[in-house]
């Protein structure tokens, strides 16, 4: 019997990666994005396609649902999806706030919530999240994304041990600077925000900084976190995290090693000399 998947964001960068290196290992992949249309490469490829809000919960319990009526089962869920919404904590209205905290954490627990019983039943399972070496460490107008991804952290330390004795493994996968629209997406909300404030030049500089990824050698292409996602759902005995790709171990080592004030420094000399070359 083939393993099933689901994989959410997947309408590109890194979900879409993920569903075709799944495809190339055997599994029934259902692919789960809002903008279904982007997946139709997916679905010529094998795919199964999903409509998926995570901000609407009836979304969630319909794409949980289907799978479960349609494979009974589900071996490994990946939760990708999410963005990165940028901006002084000042001038971020709380209703965007919420909106983050809605798509990188309530909705990707409540899918746990629901697909959850289905390893249960079947005694295994792989739950995969994807933080952000953004989960361990922090830059200035960030704040919101940066609170999700420390927040995914901490739900799946404690998530692990609640499902270990039911088979069910938990595995964060931190990913360092990748080539997808999460750069786009983070840098106009940030110019949008904050590029007109008391906040200014500290946003024109970040978000340079953050243009720097678009054609940085440093950055990984998404191919990178799915041949990562692969081998943690082949392992025997999976790692807890993984860091992988545009020097993710690097700056997680740094961050380990350096005071507080101290990695706010390099932070600072990484912004000036990114935003320079941008």
């Amino acid at each position: 019997m083939n393993k099933v998947a689901l994989v959410t964001g997947a309408s590109s960068g890194i979900g879409e990666a993920t569903v075709r290196r799944l495809l190339q290992d055997g599994y029934v992949v259902y692919a789960a994005a809002r903008r279904v249309d982007r997946m139709k490469p997916l679905e010529r490829d094998g795919a199964r396609l999903l409509a998926l809000d995570l901000t609407e919960d009836a979304s969630i319990v319909a794409a949980a649902g289907h799978i479960n009526a349609e494979a009974g089962r589900l071996d490994a869920l990946v939760n990708n999806a999410g963005y990165g919404s940028y901006g002084a904590l000042e001038d971020v209205p709380l209703d965007e706030a919420r909106r983050q905290f809605e798509v990188n954490v309530f909705g990707l627990a409540r899918l746990i919530q629901l697909t959850t019983p289905m390893m249960r039943a079947q005694r295994s399972g792989r739950i995969v999240n994807i933080t952000s070496i953004g989960g361990k460490m922090h830059e200035p107008l960030g704040s919101w994304y940066h609170a999700t991804k420390f927040a995914v952290e901490g739900l799946s330390d404690c998530l692990r041990m609640e499902l270990q004795p039911f088979g069910i493994e938990v595995i964060v996968v931190e990913p360092g600077a990748i080539r997808t629209e999460w750069g786009g997406i983070a840098r106009q909300s940030l110019l949008d925000r904050s590029g007109h404030t008391a906040y200014a030049e500290q946003a024109q500089s970040h978000a340079r900084m953050l243009a720097s990824g678009e054609t940085n050698s440093m950055v990984s292409p998404p191919s990178v976190v799915a041949e990562t996602i692969a081998k943690a759902l082949r392992a025997g005995r999976p790692k807890t995290r993984y860091a992988t790709g545009g020097g993710a171990r690097t700056i997680l080592f740094l961050r380990r090693m350096l005071s507080d004030r101290g990695f706010d420094g390099l932070m600072r000399r990484i912004e000036k000399r990114l935003a320079a070359g941008a």
